[in-house]
């Protein structure tokens, strides 16, 4: 079956069929081989990126340049202060601009509705970096992680505990979907994903044989899981919920409890970062103080133990984004 993603836009998972996922995994673990070799093939010399953040980056905004500059493209950082989106221009008009100047823009933004409208007036690739609902290229390296470590992603049995109805818990779902998994969420029953997304879910798993199950009972979701999964308990935007959160999540901790819990020991440990799992920063330190706690969704001794691959995802996320540019541009 021929792939061909050019032009293409990447707004959520849901945009990509199996096949097309599959793809993009592989070329990634291509560009990451042909990286360790000093092969650069320049795929995108003299290609212009936007990158437009409204949200603080580690990882996406270093891993875009890296990925940029690596196959001879100019990334061109705009910060929400530095442009006149949301202010005096609105979104349709800061498209049409910038897709004349630029062959792809990246975009890190609250609300998935300004992604979803810049891709209808840009006529070149809109690539969603992360919005409240949806983070895409982190799944992406999600996955690329659980393919390198297991030797496949299909029947894999994974669980994401605690927020499943954050941006992280809804793509994750897509992409276990997509990819002929065994997926749970175990997690409060108001924070499961949205009804009509797991409706959405359920119909891809009847096409690809996958299965989506979510739990209260943490020995259920776990049992026999190869992966186990977590992502803050307060997400960018709800910083008033932090009492709130520590109080329901707790429970939903990954500690060495639960990873026994699985009674695999193979079981690895995935997190999309940053994770509060010490006091080694004033801020974090600051906030458990004040809720009487020392780590949160993820303990030190999981965090840095050898089961734990999440410097892996993040080097991934550099070899996925690769990809996806060079495939769409």
């Amino acid at each position: 079956m021929s792939i061909n993603l050019k032009w293409r836009s990447l707004l959520s998972l849901l945009d990509l069929s199996s096949e097309e996922i599959n793809y993009l995994l592989n070329l990634s673990e291509k560009l990451k081989w042909d990286k360790k070799k000093w092969l650069y093939e320049k795929h995108l010399q003299d290609k212009n990126i936007a990158l437009i953040f409204e949200k603080s980056s580690t990882r996406t905004r270093c891993a875009f340049v890296v990925a940029a500059f690596d196959e001879w493209a100019h990334p061109e950082y705009l910060w929400k202060d530095d442009i006149q989106l949301g202010k005096k221009e609105t979104v349709a008009d800061t498209a049409r601009v910038l897709w004349r100047l630029f062959d792809g823009i990246e975009f890190r933004w609250f609300k998935q509705e300004t992604v979803e409208w810049l891709a209808k007036y840009a006529w070149v690739p809109v690539w969603n970096w992360l919005t409240d609902l949806y983070h895409p290229t982190q799944v992406l390296a999600d996955l690329m992680t659980i393919k390198e470590h297991f030797g496949k992603i299909k029947d894999i049995k994974f669980a994401y505990v605690g927020d499943g109805r954050n941006n992280m818990g809804n793509t994750l779902m897509i992409g276990a979907a997509k990819m002929w998994m065994d997926f749970r969420i175990w997690a409060p029953k108001n924070l499961f994903p949205e009804e009509h997304l797991i409706q959405e879910c359920q119909k891809i798993a009847e096409t690809t044989w996958a299965t989506l199950r979510f739990f209260e009972n943490p020995k259920d979701a776990v049992k026999d899981c190869d992966v186990i999964y977590t992502d803050v308990w307060v997400s960018m935007w709800e910083e008033a919920l932090f009492k709130e959160r520590i109080k329901l999540l707790t429970p939903y901790q990954v500690n060495t409890e639960l990873m026994k819990s699985t009674w695999n020991d193979k079981t690895i440990f995935l997190h999309c970062l940053p994770a509060f799992h010490n006091l080694d920063t004033t801020v974090w330190k600051e906030i458990f103080q004040k809720y009487g706690i020392r780590e949160m969704e993820v303990t030190e001794e999981v965090f840095e133990s050898q089961q734990s691959y999440v410097f892996d995802q993040a080097e991934n996320r550099m070899h996925t984004i690769k990809a996806l540019m060079v495939a769409t541009i």
